[in-house]
């Protein structure tokens, strides 16, 4: 029986998928691991693996397009079916995946091991099975870079230094043709600047923080007369759902802001103390996982900033088709940290993700580094699974690595407030009377004035602004 696979759904949002490129060709054998297409979701770019041994006997959709979750687009002949008659078969291509196939969705951790099941499809047989296996070196300026497993192992059979290379791939990944450029080329590679971070969410980006500083290469000036090209690209899936929900967002909740400014010269002196004290261990601490914890244990006093709004069918007689208006205060402190995800040459690519740090104020510095660490390089790479940017109830947007003093972000639903965080600069402040030297860094709180008033956000900043200076109570 022919294996049919599907669009899966990758995620609670995901309507539909765009093929951004298929990796094998029909009459192709292909075997169980192989990766066989590049999928854009409403999320990130993903490796989709074969989940069979087979030949491709048809390519239904073509490279390029979006297709809605469920729809047939690959049909892999097993051992011993004919070929040429399942092509036959399904040459006038298929809108939906019929019954009989046999395959089945697993979102991969990475470690080679199946993870997060997805829920199948409704109405369909099953889906194919998603798998991104990232392999990662150390870079030439000491960052960590990604390859596929054949990149990898042509660059180590050619002795070519993977640190050197631009990938192409997804995220930026080196693929088997960037390795073979590189050879065509008589092995010379060209440095590569490792600049992902994550950027302001302004970030109603659909539900994921700090991420490692990025090299800020020098300015190249373009070369004389140069001019720029023209070109109109479609719109991405997640780029799509950003713009409705930004939409959404800006016109359906009352925004305002409120700026504090934080000495951040004690903080700062006590994360190179831990860091220090730490660096044997592996851990270094950035200064946004001091902002997630202070900003998580200010819930404690001020629960209004972790709360929502919630508009419900009436209840009373007579109230069909009115709403009644509640604020719910959530139990759980879940901090969002925005991560930007990385734009190709072509212009296409980028988006803003939303990780999710659960119960932020009940772990320790160590743990919401590690975890947010963990969170952006996956969502770089091969992105984050449903339940890892969902239940988020207070979000942080960090630009203070690009040198950013000051910026608004756009609240991210169902969130009521979302804090952006500038860079720590040099400022005279007065202490004792007398005018030093000083960190100054700028938080700006946007908030939802149907739940926070300007007085409470304001209490709110206040508090994080007394953890931010007096750091040390964020380490008991």
């Amino acid at each position: 029986m022919p294996i049919e696979v599907t669009m899966p759904r990758l995620s609670d949002t995901m309507q539909q998928g765009t093929i951004v490129k298929w990796n094998i060709k029909e009459g192709q054998k292909v075997k169980t691991g192989e990766t066989i297409a590049d999928i854009e979701t409403d999320k990130a770019t993903m490796e989709l693996q074969s989940f069979d041994d087979g030949t491709v006997a048809a390519i239904v959709v073509p490279q390029g397009q979006v297709v809605a979750v469920g729809t047939l687009m690959l049909v892999i002949a097993a051992a011993g079916e004919d070929v040429a008659a399942i092509k036959a078969k399904f040459a006038g291509g298929a809108s939906t995946a019929k019954s009989g196939g046999a395959v089945s969705a697993v979102q991969s951790d990475g470690s080679g091991k199946s993870g997060t099941p997805v829920p199948p499809v409704a109405g369909a047989s099953g889906t194919a099975t998603l798998h991104a296996p990232i392999h990662s070196h150390a870079g030439a300026n000491g960052g960590r870079i990604f390859a596929s497993p054949l990149a990898k192992k042509i660059a180590s059979e050619s002795g070519v230094n993977l640190g050197n290379i631009q990938g192409s791939g997804p995220a930026g990944r080196i693929v088997r043709k960037d390795v073979e450029e590189v050879l065509a080329r008589g092995g010379s590679t060209i440095p590569v600047e490792q600049t992902s971070a994550h950027a302001s969410l302004s970030a109603a980006a659909p539900a994921a923080t700090a991420t490692p500083a990025p090299r800020v290469s020098a300015p190249v000036l373009p070369a004389y007369n140069a001019t720029l090209t023209s070109r109109m690209i479609p719109v991405s899936n997640m780029r799509r759902v950003i713009a409705q929900r930004l939409a959404e967002s800006k016109s359906t909740i009352p925004h305002y802001q409120v700026t504090f400014e934080v000495e951040m010269s004690a903080l700062m002196a006590l994360r190179s103390q831990l860091n220090e004290q730490l660096a044997n261990q592996g851990v270094k601490l950035s200064v946004n996982d001091f902002l997630v914890k202070a900003c998580a244990l200010g819930m404690h006093q001020h629960p209004y900033v972790n709360a929502r709004w919630l508009a419900l069918p009436a209840q009373s007689k007579g109230g069909q088709g009115q709403t009644d208006n509640f604020i719910e205060y959530v139990a759980d402190v879940n901090v969002g940290v925005a991560i930007a995800l990385p734009v190709r040459e072509d212009g296409s690519g980028g988006g803003l993700v939303v990780a999710t740090l659960r119960n932020a104020d009940q772990i320790g510095l160590r743990q919401i580094s590690a975890q947010t660490k963990a969170l952006s390089e996956k969502a770089r790479t091969k992105g984050l699974a449903p339940n890892e940017m969902s239940d988020s109830t207070f979000t942080i947007s960090n630009l203070g690595m690009f040198g950013v003093g000051h910026f608004n972000a756009i609240i991210n639903p169902p969130n009521v407030a979302i804090l952006a965080v500038g860079a720590a600069i040099e400022k005279p402040v007065i202490r004792n009377g007398k005018v030093e030297p000083g960190l100054v860094m700028s938080m700006t709180m946007s908030s939802d004035h149907r739940v926070v008033d300007g007085a409470m956000a304001a209490q709110y900043l206040g508090t994080i602004k007394n953890y931010l200076e007096k750091p040390a109570t964020l380490l008991v």
